[in-house]
């Protein structure tokens, strides 16, 4: 097994997580608040605009899952070209990002990022750049949409369920 880790911001982290999860190859997900300044702060200084970005930490095997793979079901649950919007959220917190913290992930993560821009015809809105923090969000958000399967999500329902199936997305 070959563990690598990536932090992927898509808009509200909860979607992200119960869509990410399901994933063969996932071995743990946790949501949380990355590239902002200062220490950790809290879920209401973030919607008060700390400047952290709602992000969730994907831990997989790739000798299971690759991070091309990764990353292309990302570009599937969101609007590269919005800027911090996804659905009906809006602000800084809500803006989508890819975050790595091991370099040699770089020329995967850009291969792919250019492929999508080429697709998009178009420069995205999605920023590509080094984890500068990354803290763990409050216990309530983790695993959020199981704990409340009516929540807000801008990822559709139908996304939900694919991956353990063994469907393709």
């Amino acid at each position: 097994m070959k563990k690598r880790t990536i932090y992927l911001a898509g808009g509200c982290f909860w979607g992200m997580q119960k869509f990410f999860d399901q994933f063969e190859g996932v071995l743990e997900t946790e949501v949380g608040y990355a590239n902002g300044p200062g220490g950790a702060p809290s879920y209401r200084e973030v919607c008060d605009n700390s400047g952290h970005a709602e992000t969730l930490r994907i831990e997989y095997d790739e000798s299971i899952i690759s991070l091309s793979r990764i990353l292309d079901l990302f570009f599937t649950v969101i609007d590269p070209l919005s800027v911090n919007r996804q659905g009906e959220d809006s602000g800084v917190q809500y803006r989508t990002g890819i975050y790595y913290n091991d370099e040699s992930l770089l020329p995967e993560i850009e291969s792919v990022y250019r492929r999508h821009e080429k697709t998009a015809g178009t420069k995205l809105a999605v920023e590509l750049l080094p984890l500068e923090c990354f803290h763990r969000a409050e216990e309530y958000h983790q695993k959020y949409l199981d704990k409340n399967p009516g929540g807000y999500c801008h990822i559709p329902g139908s996304f939900f369920g694919k991956g353990s199936a063994g469907k393709t997305v």
